[in-house]
């Protein structure tokens, strides 16, 4: 993952750290060692830091929590969480796929929050009921406040935090459909990011304070990643009832295995410039293999005439196609997380029906966001 760091599995699912948390868990220990030195005179140096290293543990703890909280639920409804990852503004966890009803996806989005609360009041009973003073009830003051405005925080109702969640979720229910549900919860991320920037930069233009720089930091985040949701969904909403066989390349490079060498030089390769490989079909038009151009070199050119495709082609697992009746939405997915450029698509009974190149997707995508002429 992008700049950030594997520290293990939490509960089978691979836990990342972004570098910046490592610079938060060193600025909250100094700064809470420092503040309990001061309310506490009589604590050591060393005891005071001891005692901010455990608070920030403690921070770092609810966060881990927080995330474990979305990908308990999301767990229990099938679905696969591929990563928990902590960095500067909080946590993700990264989730296979969505949850197939709003009422689930709601779930999902309210059980980090319900976490952080669950946290607030168990860590306020513990300081109430066993009368902790001193330092104890200090640390267990701030732990249950930061719970409380982890919660609260995330409860802002737009995208990408969990409020926007549970509101795409709301939307979702009412409308029928996923996507008005993130645009919405996108736009109204938007709003609040745009208050944060301002509430950030009018103190630093008018009074050179730095007080709300944090409010600015969060609503550059907010705006970046909101955008970034309500583009997702128009993507996805432009593929909802599309299947692979709809982005098929028209023309796609497709060769017999009968023909012999020198007839795909000749006929094929001279005349498609821009393929370097291509699919190989038996008389039943089924895929068998591929061969690229570079196969060539392989055999000398006096031997050409008398060998075939089929003898020199490659064979294709049949992992790396894709049926012709798949949602492109869900082969698009595939394409990201394979990091592939295309894939054959075949139909059930083997038939190939052509390549489909992510471009084309690219294409197909513009073509249906260019307005009708009037």
């Amino acid at each position: 993952m992008n700049g950030t760091i594997r520290v293990g599995n939490l509960f089978g699912i691979p836990f990342y750290i972004h570098p910046s948390w490592f610079l938060v868990l060193g600025l909250v220990t100094w700064s809470y060692s420092s503040g309990l030195a001061v309310q506490f005179p009589q604590l050591s140096g060393g005891l005071a830091l001891v005692l901010g290293l455990i608070t920030a543990l403690s921070l770092f703890a609810s966060v881990v929590a927080h995330e474990l909280g979305h990908s308990f639920v999301a767990i229990r409804q099938g679905i696969d969480v591929k990563s928990i990852t902590l960095f500067i503004f909080g946590g993700l966890a990264s989730l296979e796929k969505e949850s197939e009803t709003p009422a689930e996806a709601f779930w999902v989005a309210i059980a980090g929050p319900l976490v952080s609360l669950i946290l607030c009041g168990i860590i306020t009973v513990i300081g109430v009921t066993t009368a902790a003073s001193g330092p104890l009830a200090a640390i267990l003051g701030v732990l249950a406040s930061v719970n409380l405005a982890l919660a609260l925080f995330n409860l802002i109702p737009g995208l990408p935090l969990d409020g926007g969640n549970i509101l795409k979720a709301l939307v979702w229910k009412i409308t029928g459909n996923p996507y008005k549900g993130v645009t919405f919860a996108s736009r109204v991320g938007q709003i609040f990011g745009w208050v944060a920037v301002t509430s950030g930069l009018l103190p630093l233009l008018f009074f050179g304070s730095f007080a709300n720089i944090w409010n600015l930091l969060v609503g550059f985040f907010l705006l970046q990643n909101a955008g970034n949701a309500a583009q997702y969904a128009r993507v996805q909403e432009q593929l909802t009832g599309l299947t692979a066989e709809d982005a098929v390349t028209v023309n796609s490079p497709i060769v017999s295995e009968n023909l012999s060498l020198r007839e795909f030089a000749d006929e094929r390769i001279l005349n498609s410039q821009d393929w370097r490989k291509f699919l190989v079909t038996d008389n039943n038009g089924q895929l068998v293999g591929a061969i690229a151009v570079d196969d060539l070199r392989t055999i000398p050119t006096t031997q050409w005439s008398s060998t075939q495709i089929k003898e020199v082609m490659r064979p294709i697992a049949q992992s790396t196609t894709v049926k012709s009746t798949q949602p492109l939405l869900e082969v698009v997915q595939l394409l990201e997380q394979q990091k592939l450029s295309a894939l054959p698509v075949i139909r059930d009974n083997g038939v190939l029906v052509g390549i489909l190149e992510k471009a084309a997707v690219i294409q197909l995508l513009q073509s249906r966001y260019q307005p009708n002429p009037a």
